[in-house]
This record gives C-alpha cells, sequence and structure tokens, in this order.
C-alpha cells in the first residue's frame, strides 16, 4: 500500500487541508495592501517553498501586496483560474498553456519562468538499465493522460515509436517497484526517492530537457487584461517571490524540515523526500540573470518542442519585460 502522496496520486481530505493551511492568517497583512491571487499548479509540496517563504516572511507584504494562495490539485486547471477571474496570477504547464492559447484563444501571457528544465523525465529501476531514449524499446513505459501527446513526439523524436508500450498511469510507485511497468513519466524531483525509500531498489532517471523536447515548467502566467490593469503589482510579485526562493535556496535541507508539519502537513511524504525534492530545484530553476528569467534562446527551444508535438505557438505568448524590472 503506497500512502505517499506524489505530484498526481493524492487523498481527497488532504486538498481540504491544504486549502486551510493557505488560507490562515500570514504575518504582516494588517495594513491596506494590494490583494493578488496566486493559484498554485499542484498539492503543497516544496515545488512552492519560495512562494510560502514569502509569505510567511512577510516578503509579499514589504512590496506592498496581500496574497490569497490557492493550493492546486488534479481537479485544478491553473488556465482555467485565470481565465474564470479566481486568480490574478498562476503557475502553468508550457504545454496546456500553449493549448490554450493557440487552439483555444485565450488570452494569455506568461511573464515569468520557475523551472528552466522541466523536472519531468522517465524514471525506472537501475537494474532496468534504461539510461536515455534509446534504452526504452522494447519496454513498457507507463504515461499519464496530459503526457501522451508528449511522449508521443519524444519516441516519435528518437525513432521508437513502434517499439515502447505504452500503458496509463495514475501516479502509482508501486507499479515501477512491483515490475509491472518498466519506466514512468514523472517528476524526478520526487518519484525516484520515494521508490528508493519504499523498496530498498535502486532508481534512475533522465529528462526530457537533456534529450531532445525542452519546455519550461511552473511560468508564471496572468491574462491580458490583468497584466494591462495590475502591471506594476505583479513587477512586485516576481521581486518578493525571488527573495523567497533566494531564502530557501541559502540551504535546500534547512526549510523541508520546518514545512514538514506546516504546509506540507497531511501530504503523506516524509522529511527526506522534500529534503530531496528542494536539494534538486536549484540546477532546475536558476538562471544567470536571475530567477524566472525568459531567455530568447529559451523561447525558441520551447517553440521548437511545441512544434513536435504539433502546436504552432509564438514568441507572442511571452513578456519577458516584467522580470527584467522586478
Amino acid at each position: 500500500m503506497f500512502n505517499h502522496i506524489t505530484r498526481r496520486n493524492f487523498a481527497t481530505g488532504s486538498l481540504a487541508g491544504a486549502a486551510a493551511l493557505a488560507l490562515g492568517s500570514r504575518p504582516g497583512l494588517s495594513a491596506a495592501k494590494t490583494k493578488l491571487s496566486f493559484q498554485s499548479i499542484w498539492l503543497n509540496d516544496p515545488e512552492f517553498l519560495g512562494y510560502m517563504l514569502a509569505m510567511d516572511k512577510g516578503y509579499y507584504a514589504k512590496e506592498g501586496l496581500e496574497i490569497n494562495y490557492l493550493p492546486g490539485g488534479p481537479n485544478v486547471v491553473s488556465e482555467g483560474s485565470l481565465l474564470t477571474g479566481k486568480a490574478d496570477v498562476a503557475l502553468t504547464q508550457m504545454l496546456t498553456t500553449a493549448i490554450a492559447v493557440v487552439q483555444k484563444g485565450a488570452q494569455l501571457k506568461i511573464i515569468g519562468v520557475q523551472y528552466q528544465k522541466s523536472p519531468l523525465g522517465i524514471v525506472s529501476l537501475e537494474s532496468s538499465n534504461i539510461k536515455g531514449p534509446k534504452d526504452l524499446a522494447g519496454k513498457t513505459v507507463a504515461v499519464p493522460t496530459l503526457n501522451t501527446q508528449m511522449f508521443a513526439a519524444f519516441i516519435q523524436l528518437h525513432g521508437i515509436a513502434d517499439k515502447v508500450k505504452v500503458v496509463p498511469y495514475a501516479f502509482n510507485p508501486a507499479l515501477l517497484i512491483n515490475g509491472e511497468v518498466d519506466a514512468t513519466l514523472d517528476f524526478v524531483t520526487q518519484v525516484p526517492f520515494i521508490v528508493e525509500q519504499k523498496s530498498g531498489k535502486k532508481a534512475s532517471y533522465f529528462l526530457f530537457d537533456d534529450h531532445g523536447l525542452p519546455l519550461f515548467m511552473d511560468l508564471v502566467t496572468v491574462t491580458t487584461d490583468t497584466l494591462a490593469k495590475k502591471r506594476a503589482e505583479l513587477v512586485k510579485f516576481i521581486r518578493a517571490s525571488r527573495v523567497g526562493w533566494a531564502e530557501n535556496f541559502r540551504d535546500p535541507l534547512f526549510y523541508p524540515k520546518i514545512y514538514h508539519e506546516t504546509w506540507f502537513k497531511g501530504s503523506g511524504s516524509t522529511v527526506e523526500a522534500e529534503e530531496f525534492f528542494n536539494s534538486l530545484q536549484p540546477d532546475l530553476m536558476n538562471h544567470p540573470k536571475g530567477l524566472f528569467t525568459i531567455s530568447d534562446e529559451a523561447i525558441d527551444a520551447n517553440l521548437e518542442s511545441l512544434a513536435k508535438v504539433g502546436i504552432k505557438a509564438t514568441k507572442a505568448m511571452f513578456d519577458t519585460n516584467l522580470v527584467a524590472e522586478a
């Protein structure tokens, strides 16, 4: 029985608990401040530690902002929260945001990028000897429905489309541990540690970003209307968030211990797993010009990846100026 809540494997009760935590009081919010509703992309875990610190330590408050933090989850569509007016700013995925903009005409703008390199990748047991895309030939891979289009493009790119068996994935590491599949498509910041911790078996992984399909993850996204009306506040949001993440990265092993029984309570995770998660984040997030930077080169690489999955997006989706101003 695997009770750990991975990014897509959860107990409904913990969503309510996370929401209650998120809506609790935060220091420094008594004075009149501009309110921003911030939609997270998943249930509370180290993926959002920088924002949590910015709330708890008053970094947003110092910028004159009051943040209404909205936890995400499997039934939350971040783009939908923006388009319905529930959220002013949200974390989204490159693929889903591009589909909303290109195919549905959604008026969205990407103003920052949390993960320069997506944590999505292929996780396997080391004994399977899967070290790269070519090693997936003849294997069974569990893939979430949301990512089937991307994975199809990935194996097509590497010439193994007819050599890989794809099965549905409900984000349960037991499939891998028990040998029911050879590999899973998942967040490498979390699942490899869970597999090793629960089974004692050595796990391995590789990222899509390192093998021809780079895609941003956790895009800081707003509607064009919000961008026009609250531009100054959004710049402040990015600036305070940067301070929160910088505080977290001073020692990635420090805050998971503190937040395990507060923000992360009820997740079913362990302190060790949260420390592992947080320790991998700096290499995925940092940019020479600062956190949240969106470079022209990275945009071009992402647009090329989107084209490989049949989405003809353009640079018009991005506004890189706010990060420069933060």
